[in-house]
């Protein structure tokens, strides 16, 4: 019997640790990346230890203790009704970040197949689908989301389905363009050769060799869908009062810019870090897994 690996066949086991040891080298040695993993890890600790953390429940209104300016009782001041804009801020965590990765798993299931099929048949598929991307892409993904919002309604449900939908046609056009260039790969021939079902070779050699863009393309894509939904909740179409979503604070504090400045500052902060990580740990992914990249 040949001792030759069969097409396609995954590395051996030490092989690919070592490649997966080699690339969380790379990785760890980016600051960037490392800065942006701490900056998340800090906003999902907070988020998920947010009760162990403040005392304040985050939609308890006081009305006597509203406008306060930061101090040691409120480290981040109070808003108009006197809610603790801190623990506003920690709680707020848990909705604009899951919106932000639950809108971009939405569109990466919607579009990396689609975009799949789309370059792996080619033809009359492809026009299809490339035409109904290109409407997509017309628009800028915050408008898109604007109109879906506009017409089923405002709510976080809303929201991150009009996110993720709003990033779609970005997923379609990275998937078709990863098949176009892998199905000319050898492997592929052979495994056509060999009688394969074209979903065997899509699932078996085309996804997982363009999974690692799509990964970072992900990661990068997070920090879109949060400004996204930021931007909705500033315009009071995203989640709404008194949910504390990051966006909607903004949207409802930017009356007092001039009285109380703090209350746009903190939650306007922690979207900047928020999307500023994702961006560097995307981009350290990047340079992990290109070997073009590679010092």
């Amino acid at each position: 019997m040949s001792s030759f690996p069969a097409v396609g066949e995954a590395p051996s086991a030490p092989e690919a640790m070592r490649t997966s040891l080699r690339k969380f080298r790379t990785f760890a040695r980016n600051k960037g990346a490392m800065i942006g993993i701490f900056i998340l890890l800090v906003f999902a600790l907070a988020a998920i230890f947010a009760p162990l953390l403040t005392p304040y429940d985050p939609t308890a209104q006081d009305l006597s203790s509203a406008f306060l300016a930061p101090s040691m009782a409120h480290p981040f001041g109070t808003d108009d009704l006197g809610q603790d804009i801190l623990a506003r801020v920690m709680y707020g965590g848990r909705y604009t970040l899951a919106i932000g990765a639950v809108a971009v798993s939405i569109a990466a299931i919607v579009g990396v197949p689609f975009g799949l099929i789309s370059g792996y048949f080619g033809g009359a598929t492809d026009m299809v689908i490339q035409r109904v991307t290109d409407i997509l892409l017309s628009f800028n993904p915050f408008l898109l989301a604007l109109v879906l919002v506009a017409v089923f309604g405002v709510g976080i449900d809303t929201v991150t389905v009009a996110a993720g939908i709003g990033v779609i046609p970005q997923f379609i056009r990275l998937a078709r363009g990863q098949a176009l260039s892998l199905r000319e790969e050898v492997y592929v021939e052979a495994a056509i050769a060999f009688g394969e079902s074209s979903l065997a070779i899509m699932g078996r050699h085309v996804l997982r060799n363009a999974l690692t863009p799509i990964i970072v393309y992900a990661t990068l894509n997070i920090g879109v869908t949060i400004l996204v939904a930021a931007g909705l909740g500033f315009l009071g179409l995203g989640v709404q009062p008194p949910t504390p979503e990051w966006g909607t604070m903004l949207g409802t504090a930017r009356s007092f810019i001039f009285k109380a400045s703090y209350q746009l500052t903190f939650p306007g902060l922690a979207i900047f870090l928020a999307v500023l990580s994702f961006n560097l740990v995307g981009d350290g992914l990047r340079d992990a897994f290109d070997p073009s990249l590679r010092d």
